[in-house]
């Protein structure tokens, strides 16, 4: 169940950061190249992954943890 939900919060930020590459215009070929609202879209999608992705492996804890 744990490694599911790390693909999937993987997935998400790799779509996010897709979105984000095709709201500046570095990957062509969809109605999204160029446009700048996809670059948000894109940034808030993998911040979400991120974030998920970080609160699964445990890696933000363990970092914090290191600080006290």
């Amino acid at each position: 169940m744990r490694l599911i939900k790390n693909l999937l919060a993987l997935i998400v930020l790799a779509i996010g950061a897709l979105w984000s590459l095709q709201g500046i215009g570095l990957v062509g070929g969809s109605f999204m190249t160029g446009q700048s609202q996809w670059l948000y879209i894109g940034i808030v999608t993998a911040l979400v992954g991120l974030a998920a992705w970080c609160g699964r492996t445990g890696a933000v804890e363990s970092y914090i943890g290191k600080e006290r």
